[in-house]
């Protein structure tokens, strides 16, 4: 492959493990007709192996220096559509032919890489599955159910809207440059209906997140600007509570309490 040295401000870390990259296709299973993108493609190491199988698809690619390259290295191997632009501002649905034909695939930079999942959940009606390189502590949380100490606002946003697995680990070795930590592969797939039935989605973001606000206090205190105490009894949920342990089914509940207030209030 075309040497091109990796830049942090992009946060590359490029997967050169023959026998990972392998146990990703594996997972994946792309087949021809599959309507895949790949974000963060680099110097093409997943890439080409998935084109083998598709004979096209499309990659978001923010490093234009990598472009050429990409080109190079991909063009044995079938046709691959590069979109030199930032993945957190592409509009991913435009890829679509379809609702839920979409498969999504990366090696995702960490200092972006939560962003750029909640960027993809606004477009989850047109998504098949997505299959992430992700830190591992990451991975971790986003698979967290309640009372666990990884367990957070991410889990529960995610768990909303995908199925979670962790598939497996991937050591630093696998790459160039080593990161100083393991990464992990995770398989999300949106769920054709949310998990929970929610009223209003923003205001459940937004209890979520005062919730989580201050971990170590309880929800009667975390959620006062939204509901007492007596109230969230009401509900048949103990106040003196914190919010990692509370499932996904409680959150809706008390954000459907709360939003029905508000519009009683109106």
């Amino acid at each position: 492959m075309s040497q091109h040295r990796a830049r942090k401000r992009f946060g590359q870390n490029f997967l050169h493990d023959k026998a990972v990259i392998l146990r990703i296709i594996n997972a994946i299973c792309p087949r021809k007709g599959d309507n895949v993108v790949e974000i963060g493609p680099g110097q093409g190491a997943l890439t080409t192996l998935l084109l083998d199988e598709l004979g096209e698809m499309n990659a978001v690619e923010l490093d234009r220096d990598l472009v050429p390259i990409l080109e190079k290295n991909c063009a044995p191997h079938g046709r691959l559509n590069i979109h030199n632009v930032d993945a957190l501002k592409f509009d991913f649905s435009s890829l679509a032919k379809e609702a839920s034909s979409l498969r999504v695939v990366g090696n995702l930079p960490y200092n972006i890489s939560t962003p750029l999942i909640f960027h993809l959940l606004t477009q989850a009606s047109f998504i098949c599955d997505m299959y992430f390189m992700l830190q591992r502590e990451v991975v971790e949380r986003l698979a967290a159910q309640p009372g666990n100490k990884t367990y957070g606002r991410l889990s529960i946003m995610v768990q909303y809207h995908c199925e979670v697995e962790n598939l497996f680990i991937v050591g630093p070795e696998s790459f160039d440059p080593m990161p100083k930590i393991d990464s992990a592969i995770v398989r999300l797939t949106p769920r054709s209906k949310p998990a929970v039935k929610v009223n209003d989605e923003a205001l459940f973001a937004k209890v979520v997140t005062q919730a989580f606000s201050q971990r170590r206090k309880t929800i009667r205190n975390t959620l006062k600007p939204y509901m007492s105490g007596d109230e969230i009894s009401s509900l048949g949920i103990d106040p003196s509570l914190r919010a990692e342990v509370l499932d996904l089914e409680i959150f809706a509940r008390l954000t459907n309490y709360i939003g029905a207030n508000q519009l009683a209030a109106e």
